[in-house]
């Protein structure tokens, strides 16, 4: 089986009203990437120094959960960052690319988004595979850039994370049993009426939930997961509340004397065109934020406290 072969070349770009220093600072920082582009779920840090880091990527493509490692160097004074796939998933053979901010005047710029590629075999199907996934996720991203950067001043407002923590009496193995089995929810979880999980690849779940609430109603969510034996679980809210662009999350576990420390942490990136048709005339960014924060850390900590109940019974 041949790995290279032509290499394709593509250019997608966006014109932005906001300086460009913003745009560089939206696109370097990586660790905020899945809860500002939609088809990004989890990035993990492998390296990392001022002028370079090497990440590890989980993104959906054409629907099915890709992962690649990529290495990403930085030039802050020409605006450009420059990245290259070191280890791809078929049917892509290689990519790399740069992105390029080039500013307008002071207060607008040009967003570039450069790849190049080759296919396996360079078969015709996985190029048009490849070129149509490019298409669909730059295209994403750009735009989520774009709405980012035109909105900037709002951005620490709009954009919170906070953790819940809960002390077990318990075995970390047994903790992470209950976090990682999510098939077994609808069994262990009263408020989880259904729940669809798949796991193609050993430690990516996708998964389909329905809960219900104190008043009855039943909200659907669907929800990738990558799972890090034996100690944390990330995940990224595909379908989310009407509230919100983005939701990301994490479970982890801190063995410490007598048991285990377990943390549910929220991430989230709030919309404002919604605000007032859910929550009443009049209410603002800050009764979003308390409303989200309330809602989600109910859920996360009745899940913990269940996960409690259960592991400490097993450790007796």
């Amino acid at each position: 089986m041949s790995v290279t072969g032509t290499k394709h070349h593509t250019l997608h770009s966006v014109a932005v009203a906001a300086p460009a220093e913003v745009v560089y600072g939206i696109v370097a920082d990586v660790t905020k990437w899945p809860l500002y582009f939609g088809p990004n779920v989890h990035v993990e840090h492998l390296e990392q120094d001022d002028r370079a880091e090497r990440i590890h990527i989980w993104a959906t493509a054409n629907g099915a959960v890709k992962n690649w490692v990529s290495r990403r160097t930085f030039d802050p004074e020409r605006l450009r960052i420059d990245f290259r796939q070191e280890v791809s998933t078929p049917p892509v053979a290689g990519m790399g690319g740069a992105w390029v901010v080039s500013p307008v005047d002071g207060e607008t710029s040009l967003l570039e988004l450069h790849h190049d590629f080759e296919a396996l075999d360079d078969a015709p199907d996985s190029v048009a595979w490849i070129n149509e996934a490019v298409d669909r996720n730059s295209a994403a991203e750009l735009n989520n850039i774009k709405e980012l950067a035109e909105r900037h001043a709002q951005l620490e407002e709009l954009v919170f994370t906070f953790d819940d923590t809960v002390h077990m009496k318990a075995d970390a193995a047994d903790v992470f049993d209950f976090l990682n089995r999510a098939d077994l929810w609808p069994e262990r979880l009263p408020h989880v009426a259904r729940l669809d999980l798949t796991e193609d690849e050993p430690g990516v779940q996708v998964m389909a939930m329905d809960t219900s609430t104190a008043d009855g109603s039943v909200h659907t969510t669907e929800s990738i997961r990558v799972v890090f034996a034996p100690d944390r679980i990330v995940y990224k809210q595909t379908t989310v509340p009407g509230l919100m662009t983005a939701h990301t999350g994490r479970w982890t576990i801190v063995e410490v004397e007598g048991g285990v420390d377990v943390t549910s942490r929220h991430s989230v990136a709030l919309r404002t065109d919604t605000i007032e048709k859910h929550l009443g005339e009049g209410k603002t960014v800050a009764d979003a934020r308390a409303y989200v924060h309330r809602a989600l850390s109910t859920n996360s900590t009745n899940t913990l406290k269940l996960a409690r109940t259960y592991a400490e019974a097993l450790r007796g």
